[in-house]
């Protein structure tokens, strides 16, 4: 049986949510990852240290005894935000970005930022702390096509920032386009994406062909097929301006099939199998140590795990739900049989 030992990896974006849906996914997340950045688009929005502080007392609750899980927390941007707050931010250990959301973007966004020019001073604030700023790359506008919204962000906003803070410490999440990898390559070396399974394995056929399925729809959308091979080329070129991040985004299954469902793929039972699946598919297993368990860690400033994780090639079928405390969560292919598993 082959199998795959890589050390142990961490999930550079991750949405675990709170309450009763937190108690349901947060052991997947800590099973496959040592560490997780958390993000805080909660309803209210994390916006202050005090706040992250008490989210990752209620992660840390709901860890399973015996797993060492370590959430690395965030605050949510807006206009409102005091300077003050970033700099406590900075000097507090427990926090390690401020997440940017474009007003009306994505799952609870309404709380983000509609004039990106007006926090030009928050942003002089996170440069000179070196505090890394994780961007939600997509404009809200209702007349660009949501499939050129990421390539939009791009030229109008993400640009400008990276000339007029060229030393701040930038991650493009969850990028999709063959423009995006572009923009971070061509960046200097403060600037650095995280890629998710489903936009590495993926084109938006997934989706739409043959009839809609709700649970490959996230935000950013799935590209066409051009993007995938753009992003797949990045994941396994070796550059350590990729790594991962699942953007695994958790809805109740009746959210997601519905008349206006919910964007997000929960992803985290199966994450790394599905990592493993798009790295075999293009012949660079070699290549998923460095994009898994490297090169996120090497960014943040932070030591490498020392424990590590194995797969095997062993076929095993993804459940239709995960669920706890009458919470029910459709997973990504759910029903469908993978050829990796976590030993």
């Amino acid at each position: 049986m082959k199998t795959l030992t890589l050390t142990r990896p961490d999930d550079w974006h991750v949405h675990v949510r709170n309450g009763a849906v937190l108690n349901t996914v947060l052991a997947h997340t800590a099973r496959q990852f040592a560490r997780a950045v958390i993000m805080p688009n909660l309803r209210p929005p994390v916006t202050t240290v005090a706040q992250a502080l008490a989210y990752r007392e209620e992660i840390l609750r709901v860890v399973p005894k015996g797993v060492d899980f370590t959430p690395l927390m965030t605050l949510y941007l807006t206009a409102a935000t005091a300077i003050d707050e970033l700099v406590a931010a900075a000097e507090c250990p427990f926090v390690h970005a401020v997440k940017l959301y474009p007003a009306g973007a994505t799952t609870n966004s309404d709380a983000g930022v509609a004039n990106i020019r007006a926090i030009y001073p928050l942003l002089a604030v996170l440069e000179k702390n070196r505090l890394p700023l994780l961007v939600h790359g997509e404009v809200s506008d209702d007349a660009c096509d949501i499939f050129d919204r990421e390539r939009w962000f791009i030229d109008r906003h993400l640009t400008d920032i990276a000339r007029n803070f060229p030393e701040l410490p930038m991650v493009l999440e969850h990028v999709t386009t063959r423009e995006a990898v572009q923009f971070v390559e061509a960046a200097g070396a403060n600037v650095a994406a995280t890629i998710t399974p489903q936009h590495l394995l993926y084109n938006r056929n997934a989706l739409l062909a043959g009839g809609i399925r709700p649970h490959y729809y996230c935000l950013p959308i799935l590209k066409r097929e051009e993007h995938r091979l753009a992003l797949l080329a990045a994941a396994i070129s070796g550059s350590a301006k990729f790594f991962l991040g699942t953007d695994s985004a958790p809805h109740v299954t009746e959210s997601k099939e519905s008349a206006c469902g919910c964007a997000g793929c929960f992803s985290a039972p199966l994450a790394l199998e599905l990592y493993a699946e798009a790295f075999e598919q293009a012949d660079a297993l070699d290549k998923l140590e460095g994009f898994a368990s490297f090169y996120g860690a090497d960014f943040y400033g932070l030591p490498r795990n020392a424990g590590t994780v194995c797969l095997q090639q062993q076929s095993w079928q993804v459940p239709d739900a995960y669920g706890a405390d009458g919470v029910c969560i459709t997973p990504l292919r759910a029903g469908s049989m993978l050829r990796w598993k976590m030993c």
